[in-house]
């Protein structure tokens, strides 16, 4: 049975969090052995850009032994389809969910409430095997 962990960072709305988002769950992931799966991390940066609230960032390992990464942020709207990564190419915004796509064996958004807010929870979920 693969360990099992769950953490969750709480930020506020504030283009630098992003960074520390991206730090965070570099460490966590560093320290668990799974480093090979940080380039997934485009999550929270959507919940900060596109959002005015607060966000979270959650990472978890489930008992079957993937990595689930999900954001939530205060915006009830589902996300915006995931563009194929040939038609972005390398352009700065509209990247995120379509590396995610590519990237993650699966990954959704889901309504949910937090703090009092309406909002939504867009995750992904990778093989950490």
């Amino acid at each position: 049975m693969p360990e099992t962990w769950d953490y969750t960072l709480y930020i506020p709305n504030d283009p630098r969090v992003v960074t520390i988002c991206r730090r965070t769950l570099r460490l966590v992931l560093t320290l668990h052995g799974l480093i090979r799966l940080v380039d997934t991390a485009e999550l929270v940066s959507n919940a900060v850009r596109h959002t005015k609230g607060p966000a979270a960032l959650r990472v978890r390992r489930t008992a079957e032994g993937a990595v689930w990464i999900g954001a939530w942020d205060t915006d009830p709207a589902p996300p915006e389809p995931p563009q194929p990564l040939e038609r972005v190419g390398e352009l700065e915004e509209g990247r995120g969910l379509g590396l995610v796509r590519a990237c993650a064996d699966f990954w959704g958004w889901q309504p949910s409430a937090r703090f009092g807010n309406r909002g939504k929870y867009v995750w992904c979920e990778l093989s950490a095997a």
